[in-house]
């Protein structure tokens, strides 16, 4: 059903090559998925700072009630 298969050992350098590349690979891929990871948090900050600056220019146009009240006590 299922062939057996056997793997011929490496020599010593190219063993040394495919650590190497594997390494590689590894830093490679770390390096990738830091920077999606900066990209979304950059994306996430830009959204929430607009955000927020709608709601100061939202609340910049509200009626001053607060200095009212204080006006009043004086």
């Amino acid at each position: 059903m299922f062939e057996e298969t056997t793997f011929a050992p490496l020599p010593a350098s190219n063993f040394a090559d495919v650590l190497e590349l594997q390494q590689v690979a590894v830093e490679f891929r770390q390096e990738i998925e830091h920077r999606e990871a900066f990209e979304a948090y950059c994306q996430w900050y830009d959204e929430t700072a607009q955000a927020h600056r709608k709601e100061l220019a939202s609340m910049q146009r509200d009626i001053p009630i607060l200095d009212w009240f204080l006006k009043l006590r004086r």
